[in-house]
């Protein structure tokens, strides 16, 4: 059975740091021991004899006053607004509330399961609830937890111990107060809010819990409360139950905070997008389009285009058959007469093809009526709507499986139906395809005929390998009695089901799915079950249901969007390729342009967080993120940076950044910064980045723009066989250094910039009450506390934790026992003896240090080897992403694709000239298979040039091209990157070859003239 793999990431890293870093100073502890209330024996029974010790989250040591000023630390740290103060939920009496913001699909669960283990192991707090508004949330909870067990067994050295409540099963309560490890309690809040009988039971005094109330023994262990989306828990009733369980601080994670608190960590839509942490998103719209004076019924499905012969289009229309009229998908040609292809039907009359524009995607007749990719005409019912629909999913579906089935990576596509009877019927002889389930067999059947080809290759044997019956599946409930396929029930005002049984069933059947020998890849469910839908490996998503009110565009993609795992179960997030594998397309029955003005407004009112000001003032007291540590912008710094914005028109009258600010960045033209923020030229652009505006919003292509751009006869030319033969070597790099010179820098790095948080304690004090009742002793009331006082520890602290030091810097660096020893010897002394002040914090820090010093020696004595391995020419072929060919410009005759795809102006400019140059006899732009390894990741360079023998002296060159000349304009890693490329070059290649970077035509000619 496969297992999903999970990996250690740094942003998911980051959210965990942001809380545990809220409470730097608070000491470790094991949990602190309490008697349990062990209730009273039913009459004639017999009283528990089990150890009644349990253990309880110790409180936080630290004051207010210190704990918002860690809190700004990790404001600062992100750039986030600082909190003005700590937010005292009046409604369920907690005074620490932690907002972490993280967009769907991200792995918010995850983090907070690492979140309980980092707290755990930091300072000892063991006991967590985790709160959900929905079952479908609360079963997908429990599997992660479940599926992680192993990953977090390696990092922590610990198990949770997890289970959910049940009323009925009170015993994991007892557990839970008893037992000394990590312990984590899901509840969903109709569980303790509701008015049921069930929901009450958790505030009465039960028989079968010896007279106790739940709540007691729940609340006794000062839990941590985790919730869960809890935009979706707000009602005033469910707000006041929190108060029950009596929280020693409440945080909540989700990507649409209705209410804010202290927001200590932001990833949102922007960033998750921005830093390719989820799927692209491709439209597939249709719109419906009146012809004048005709209602000639026509659907332009798409249009392709091959270099043997012109374009033709994929048109549905009516034709006359012996049977009657039939709605039928034909191929059509510039001339043809639809008149006379249809059998002679009036409406088409007039109808001939005059033109096929492969770039604008449109069609159009003789008539002077024009069609573009999409559009749908004449009587469109939503019978017709839905064919389309499905028709369209199923070829998405096909073209996302031809380009990945290669890399092992299995395609599942989604429809959302709002009734179990449009896909499964019964009646008293059994069941029967529904009218969804029919059309689906129908379109798929008649497309797979068009994509299997005549090769005996692994893509056609597995196609033909799965029956149409057996490649789609209905998940909805189940009726007990009947074992029917049922509607889930929804309540009055809710559009999800509460239904466990399917729930667990989709959840079961989650790492099955991703398999190839499963052969089901589409997959009709109910809408009422779309929470339950996380699958990594959703690429189609098709709601065949009008559009309600209820659910946001923005949800309907959320089903989608995380990134797609292989085989294996490694996720599919290498950068370089992370957006062309990762496009999530959804196939609406909207236009193209009402879909994503939609969801592009959703997006934009998600970011509204977001500051769109970009003064003095916004920039005043932020932090720039550097290898030295966080340098905080002055006013000084924060008047030149407003001053270059508003110099260069890359703000407006209202303070605002304009689009010629996004359009210079993304061409690689932004104007020169002024000396004094050149310094600190990344983290001035990431701050100028975080100021919103529309531009910035992801771009969301239209699925119906993109064709396959066929090879065409330069590949075929021995110029460009013998450049590649050239280039197509791989190589392994080795990294050879002297441990002393590393150890130097390390000790200089430490001693100047290595300084520990003090850790803090509380004091309390207290006397015994004048009276002493039974019921005070019981209830822990027979004391009283006169004064507490928190104290920083300066000094060494004698804790009962032994760390081993050196061990674990050696396990957090990759470096040898000995190398850290000798390190830590040569530091200032004054520098070690933080180590007593804060183990944890000095572990923390410290390794930090030594890794950023790790990573400049490694690129510094850096040699690759070449192996006997070589780049196939299958990566020119194998690749078959379809583009969006709206943005090609023309066809070219010296690149080995017709069509070239730009990332900018500077690289459009750059191919016109290389394309027209007399000196140039084949050129290509290297495709993302074409990498070579570095210690900072894969490297993939631009182009690849073969000159005219005789015109220059590097016949071969291979060029990186970049707007701006100044190594500072490029990013610390990709110069790194380019400098690992010159010494692989120099290693695989001969004097004819060259690698450089060029910013232009006129910059190449320099080097190899």
């Amino acid at each position: 059975m496969m297992k999903l793999k999970f990996k250690k990431q740094a942003y998911q890293t980051n959210a965990v740091e942001a809380v545990a870093d809220c409470f730097a100073g608070q000491l470790p502890t094991s949990g602190i021991q309490y008697r349990v209330d062990p209730g009273r024996a039913k009459k004639g029974g017999q009283q528990s004899l089990l150890d009644e010790s349990g253990f309880r989250n110790s409180e936080i040591a630290l004051t207010l006053p210190q704990l918002l000023e860690n809190i700004h630390t990790v404001q600062r740290h992100q750039n986030l607004p600082l909190s003005a103060a700590l937010v005292n939920d009046k409604k369920t009496g907690c005074p620490i509330n932690l907002d972490i913001e993280m967009e769907t699909g991200t792995g918010k669960t995850y983090c907070y399961i690492k979140t309980v283990f980092e707290l755990n192991k930091r300072y000892g707090w063991s006991k967590f609830i985790v709160v959900v508004p929905s079952i479908a949330i609360r079963e997908g909870v429990y599997k992660s937890l479940s599926i992680t067990a192993e990953h977090f067994l390696e990092d922590y050295g610990k198990r949770i111990r997890f289970f959910i409540y049940n009323s009925k099963q009170l015993h994991n309560l007892e557990s839970f107060s008893s037992d000394a490890g990590i312990n984590v309690m899901v509840i969903n809040v109709q569980a303790f809010n509701a008015t049921g009988k069930d929901a009450r039971r958790i505030n009465e005094e039960l028989d079968e819990f010896q007279s106790r109330r739940p709540i007691d023994v729940i609340k006794s262990n000062r839990p941590i409360l985790i919730l869960d989306e809890p935009q979706k828990m707000e009602g005033a009733k469910t707000l006041e139950s929190f108060k029950g369980f009596n929280p020693l601080m409440i945080l909540r994670y989700s990507a649409t905070h209705k209410t804010e608190h202290n927001k200590i960590h932001r990833l949102d839509a922007l960033d998750a997008y921005n830093q390719k942490l989820v799927k692209k998103i491709s439209v597939r719209g249709i719109s419906v389009k009146g012809l004048s004076g005709t209602n000639a019924y026509l659907y332009l499905g798409g249009v392709e285009i091959s270099t043997s012969k012109p374009p033709v289009v994929g048109v549905e229309l009516e034709i006359k058959q012996k049977s009657g009229i039939k709605r039928v998908l034909r191929k059509l040609y510039k001339g043809d007469n639809l008149f006379d292809l249809s059998g002679g039907l009036d409406q088409y009359k007039g109808f001939v093809v005059a033109d096929i524009n492969a770039n604008t995607n449109t069609l159009s007749f003789t008539n002077g009526e024009e069609l573009r990719v999409g559009e749908v005409t004449g009587d469109v019912n939503e019978a017709a709507l839905r064919r389309i629909q499905i028709r369209e999913a199923i070829k998405a579906h096909f073209e996302k499986e031809q380009m990945l089935f290669n890399d092992g990576i299995k395609v599942l596509s989604l429809f959302f139906i709002d009734s179990v009877a449009k896909y499964r019927c019964y009646d008293e002889n059994g069941e029967t395809s529904g009218e969804y389930a029919q059309i689906f067999e129908e379109e798929y059947t008649s497309h797979l005929n068009e994509v299997l080809t005549l090769d005996d290759n692994p893509y056609n044997d597995y196609l033909r390998g799965i029956e149409v019956s057996r490649t789609h599946e209905g998940y909805f409930s189940i009726d007990k009695k009947s074992k029917r396929l049922v509607d889930p029930a929804t309540g009055k005002k809710s559009n999800e089901t509460d239904d466990v049984d399917a729930y667990d069933l989709i959840l079961r059947k989650k790492e099955q799915l991703l398999q190839f020998a499963e052969p089901v890849r589409f997959i009709f469910s109910h809408s009422a079950l779309r929470e339950g839908w996380d699958n990594p490996n959703v690429f189609v998503i098709c709601t065949l249901k009008h559009s309600d009110n209820m659910i946001s565009r923005r949800q309907e993609v959320g089903r989608g969007m995380r990134l797609s795992v292989n085989q294996t179960g490694d996720r599919m997030d290498n950068p370089a390729t992370v957006h062309d594998v990762n496009v999530l397309t959804v196939v609406t029955s909207e236009s193209y342009t009402e879909f994503v003005t939609g969801l592009q407004r959703d997006i934009s009112e998600s970011l509204s967080e977001r500051p769109r000001i970009a003064d003095e003032k916004y920039f005043t007291g932020k932090v720039f993120k550097t290898a030295a540590g966080d340098v905080e912008v002055t006013p000084q710094l924060a008047k030149q940076i407003y001053k270059y914005l508003l110099k260069n028109d890359y703000t407006d009258a209202d303070d605002k950044i304009t689009s010629a600010y996004h359009d210079a960045k993304r061409e690689g033209q932004l104007a020169e910064l002024p000396p004094e923020l050149a310094v600190h030229i990344e983290q001035v652009f990431q701050l100028i980045d975080s100021v919103f505006s529309d531009a910035q919003l992801p771009p969301i292509d239209n699925g119906r723009n993109a064709k396959t751009n066929p090879l065409n006869a330069n590949f075929d030319k021995k110029e460009f066989k013998e450049l590649w033969n050239r280039i197509n070597h791989k190589a392994a790099y080795v990294v050879d250094f002297e441990t002393p010179e590393l150890i130097k820098k390390c000790v200089v790095g430490l001693d100047k910039e290595l300084r520990v948080s003090p850790l803090q304690y509380t004091i309390q004090r207290g006397d015994q009450t004048d009276e002493a009742t039974y019921d005070a002793v019981k209830q822990g009331e027979s004391f009283k506390v006169m004064e507490t006082t928190t104290e920083s520890n300066k000094v060494s602290i004698h804790s009962a934790v032994k760390y081993d030091l050196i061990g674990k810097l050696a396990e957090e660096t990759k470096l040898t026992r000995r190398t850290i020893a000798s390190i830590l010897q040569e530091i200032n002394n004054a520098v070690f003896d933080q180590f007593k002040t804060n183990p944890e914090d000095f572990i923390a820090k410290t390794s930090r240090l030594i890794n950023e010093q790790k990573a400049t020696v490694i690129v510094e004595h850096l040699a690759y080897d070449t192996i006997a391995e070589t780049h196939s020419l299958d990566i020119f072929t194998q690749d078959k992403r379809k583009m969006d060919f709206s943005n090609t410009g023309d066809k070219l005759n010296r690149h080995i694709y017709d069509y070239v795809f730009t990332d900018s102006d500077n690289e459009r400019t750059f191919v016109k000239e290389l394309d027209t140059s007399k000196e140039v006899v084949v050129y290509a732009k290297l495709p993302k298979g074409f990498s070579i390894p570095t210690p900072v990741g894969d490297y993939n360079p631009d182009w690849a040039i073969s000159f005219k023998e005789g015109t220059v002296k590097h016949i071969y060159f291979i060029a990186e091209t970049k707007g701006s000349m100044s190594s500072m304009d490029l990013r610390k890693i990709e110069d790194c990157k380019i400098e690992c490329a010159r010494k692989f070059f120099a290693k695989i290649t001969s004097e004819q070859v060259k690698y450089d970077v060029v910013d232009s035509y006129g910059k190449l000619m320099e080097l190899v003239k």
